[in-house]
């Protein structure tokens, strides 16, 4: 019979695959891989993400990756946006692609795409971007003259949904600004994409997120079906149950920490997976607290982790010179936990504003 594992056993587990129980010594494309990618709706969570699972983090180091092409932002997972290396991109954009090709199917409209030949406005797209990267509304107004009498903005969406679009640096760069400008994965990289692998994908997935279910997966993936894929892989898993009698799969050298491990306090920012991979996020945040977490309008905000689960949330912001780190709690604070998130809040400021003359973290619930 499957052993039980209790929720703070899955979150301590969740924890040292994310590398949140303690900063390690490891380079950031390796953390960025062993992650399958970051969550990069906006420019600058990944960074902070990388910083609060580091022992030493170079806030230039992501930009330089992705100047040398080491490292790309595309949209991958559930169709979001991520921080990947090239490697991964590679081989987890065929896979994905299942889940564009869905959002295209239910995008078509009487005024949008009806009508359009989809295989030459791929081919049209892919020769403008490979050309030179260009900007959404540079694509809209070029497919717009190519293709008259459609939407533009229906236009270039189905041709973001259809080609394996990286977005070029400086976007993505810290400290830095400006419209993003795409081309094609295939053309910015010299390589073509790699065959579909979908076993690999799910084996790494246990080994950053698990132990987990098969909604779990699919959940973090966009991926249908992968029940299939759980069967095949059956003789290389583990299988757990949750309190709840749901079945959970794992990859035998994963850890999976006693539940009584200490957990520090963490600040986890905006969009970070650590609370968007699973369908059943208790191990995490509870739903009371998932509710504050994630907006109405697909904004998931900075996390605050006291023992391992989610407490708060956080904002930075630097202003004439000063950095203030606001952390709003659900629930009234112990003093000696607001020690350590003054201590660890000053930290981040220092690290994420080292030309700030005055560092402050300011409490409110």
């Amino acid at each position: 019979m499957a052993a039980t594992l209790g929720r703070r056993e899955l979150n301590r587990a969740l924890l040292a695959r994310q590398m949140l129980l303690r900063r390690h010594r490891a380079g950031v494309l390796e953390t960025i891989e062993h992650l399958v990618g970051m969550q990069a709706q906006a420019p600058n969570p990944p960074y902070l993400g990388l910083w609060t699972r580091l022992e030493e983090f170079d806030f230039d180091e992501p930009g330089r990756l992705l100047h040398e092409r080491q490292a790309v932002r595309m949209v991958l997972m559930r169709g979001t946006l991520h921080l990947v290396s090239a490697r991964d991109a590679l081989r987890i954009r065929p896979l994905t692609q299942t889940v564009l090709d869905g959002y295209l199917r239910g995008r078509r409209s009487p005024h949008g795409l009806d009508g359009v030949d989809l295989d030459a406005l791929r081919e049209a797209a892919r020769d403008l971007v490979t050309a030179e990267p260009l900007s959404d509304k540079q694509v809209r107004e070029a497919l717009a003259e190519r293709f008259p009498g459609h939407d533009a903005a229906d236009l270039n969406w189905a041709a973001r949904c259809m080609l394996p679009l990286v977005q070029v640096p400086p976007r993505g760069v810290w400290g830095s600004s400006g419209l993003a400008r795409h081309t094609v994965l295939d053309a910015w990289l010299g390589e073509p994409l790699a065959e579909p692998d979908v076993e690999a994908l799910v084996l790494r997935y246990l080994a950053a997120f698990g132990p987990a279910s098969v909604a779990d997966a699919q959940h973090w993936s966009g991926l249908t079906r992968l029940g299939e894929v759980f069967g095949r892989l059956g003789p290389r898993l583990l299988t757990f149950r949750d309190e709840n009698g749901r079945v959970l799969y794992d990859v035998p050298e994963a850890p999976r920490p006693d539940a009584g491990t200490p957990a520090p306090v963490r600040f986890v920012p905006e969009f970070d997976n650590l609370t968007l991979a699973h369908a059943d996020r208790t191990r995490i945040v509870s739903e009371e607290h998932r509710k504050r977490l994630f907006t109405v309008n697909g904004i998931i905000r900075a996390a605050v982790l006291v023992d391992g689960f989610v407490r708060g949330m956080w904002k930075a912001e630097a202003k004439r010179g000063s950095a203030t780190l606001r952390i709003e709690a659900f629930a009234p604070i112990p003093d000696a936990t607001r020690e350590e998130l003054t201590a660890e809040g000053l930290r981040l400021l220092e690290a994420a504003y080292p030309k700030a003359a005055d560092r402050g973290v300011v409490f409110t619930t």
